[in-house]
């Protein structure tokens, strides 16, 4: 969450982080960020809202999802709103748990879900985001140590949470020139080879 709060510069917009219960919250100096907790019926914290949010759109330059897309509550409204309030350039940090992590043993039978990294993307990509810009990375304890803190080795793959970065999507100021018919002149250059 740093990192990506860091590539935010101090002359962007604000920053969002939605969190559950018990997940901490990024640490920044910057206190233009709003903290909100999902509590029962929508989310409480340095505001009490529900969906949709109370926050004007594109006004944000980064929304920080930490675990709260996790559960068997449906998400694609949440992505929507998230896509909404981020301004053209924003950022979409998504906390979520790994499907193929043995830590699955610990949130089996809790009412937690983990889906794969495909399925975010195509959930991602409804709700207007460009998937060309996605990154993944895998968080969690590693169960060696010697490939470092990176997160993105294979044996990372067995780490317990994945962070997808996306950027939102935004269309271009100056539409494509439309391409001029082509002909294909296969006949021609035929005959003459004969």
């Amino acid at each position: 969450m740093a990192r990506v709060l860091g590539q935010n510069p101090a002359s962007a917009p604000g920053w969002l982080w939605l969190g559950v219960p018990g997940a901490t919250p990024p640490d920044s100096e910057r206190r233009r960020g709003l903290l909100l907790r999902r509590d029962e019926g929508g989310y409480a914290g340095d505001v009490r809202c529900a969906l949709p949010l109370p926050i004007a759109s594109e006004s944000l330059g980064v929304v920080l999802v930490q675990h709260v897309l996790d559960d068997a509550l449906p998400g694609d409204a949440l992505l929507d709103e998230c896509a909404r309030v981020l301004d053209p350039s924003g950022v979409l940090w998504l906390a979520v748990l790994n499907p193929w992590s043995p830590y699955r043993a610990r949130w089996l039978r809790s009412g937690l879900r983990a889906h794969d990294p495909g399925r975010w993307q195509r959930r991602l990509q409804r709700a207007g985001f460009a998937i060309d810009s996605l990154s993944l990375q895998w968080l969690g304890p590693r169960w060696r140590s010697a490939h470092g803190d990176v997160g993105v080795g294979a044996v990372d793959r067995l780490r317990a949470g994945v962070a997808l970065t996306v950027s939102k999507r935004t269309l271009a100021a100056i539409p494509p020139a439309p391409l001029r018919g082509l002909r294909l002149q296969i006949g021609s250059t035929m005959s003459r080879g004969r």
